[in-house]
Formats: structure tokens, sequence, C-alpha cells
């Protein structure tokens, strides 16, 4: 199979994941983390165009579980965590992980977050290794082991 054809899959099988969990993501702490989540893997190469910004907020408004919450509130959410990394990225890496870090107190939302970042990483089909190590990183502020993610 190739690359191209895994990382799809592997997408899709994350988001069906979180779609059989939907009900149970609709804390503040998840839709928070989540957003952190979307804007490091966008950020992940330390900057974002507006190309690459329409497209995963795109990605959020359509995905099912996210519309558990607001999509203006997500948007916000997303757009303020963004300016974080746009404006220092190590600096707002920092803040951004801290966010994250908010749903490790719930394994199934933590997890959650982790494939949220996977399904947003590998939805353009190359979910590159600097979108890897971020959400590696993620990992490590939630108190997962990236290897269940084979990451």
């Amino acid at each position: 199979m190739a690359l191209w054809d895994r990382i799809k899959e592997s997408a899709s099988t994350m988001q069906t994941q979180l779609n059989a969990k939907k009900n149970d993501l609709k804390s503040g702490a998840f839709r928070d983390a989540s957003m952190a989540m979307c804007a490091l893997v966008a950020a992940a190469d330390g900057s974002i165009d507006i190309t690459e910004r329409r497209r995963v907020a795109q990605l959020i408004a359509s995905n099912e579980v996210l519309q558990n919450f607001q999509a203006d509130d997500l948007q916000r959410r997303f757009e303020a965590n963004l300016d974080k990394l746009v404006a220092d990225f190590e600096f707002g890496k920092v803040g951004v992980l801290q966010e994250i870090a908010k749903a490790k107190k719930k394994p199934a939302e933590a997890r959650a977050v982790v494939q949220i970042g996977i399904v947003i990483g590998g939805a353009d089909g190359n979910f590159d290794q600097t979108e890897r190590g971020v959400v590696r990183e993620a990992c490590f502020a939630l108190g997962l082991p990236p290897a269940e993610f084979d990451l």
C-alpha cells in the first residue's frame, strides 16, 4: 500500500473512532485542547499561510465530533491559538501545549485530542515529520505514550 493510502486510511480510522465517542466529548477542556491541537498541527513548521489556515478552519467546521460546539466559538479559539504560535512559535507552543494538557484528566478525551491532531495532520495526505513531532509532544503533555498512535 502506498504511503499516501496509508496516511489517508489512518486519518479515516481515527475519524471513525472519534465519531463513535462523539457523545462523550462535550467538555470545555476537550474543546479547548482540540482547538489548541488543530492550531499546533497547522503551524507545526513555525508558520501558516492563509490557504492552510482556511483549510484547517474548514476541517474544524465539518468535523462531526466538533459539531458538539458552536462553530464561531471554535473558530475564535483556533485563531487565538494560531496567533500565539505565529507571534513567537517557541513561546506560543508552550502556552498551546498547556492548553492541550487540560484534557489530561480524562483519558478518553486526551486520546481524542491526539486523534484530532492526526486527522488534521493527515487530511492533506501528508502527515509529515514536523506534524508528527508536534503531535508526539502533545502526547507527552497529555501523559500518553506516542507509540499508542504509531508516532
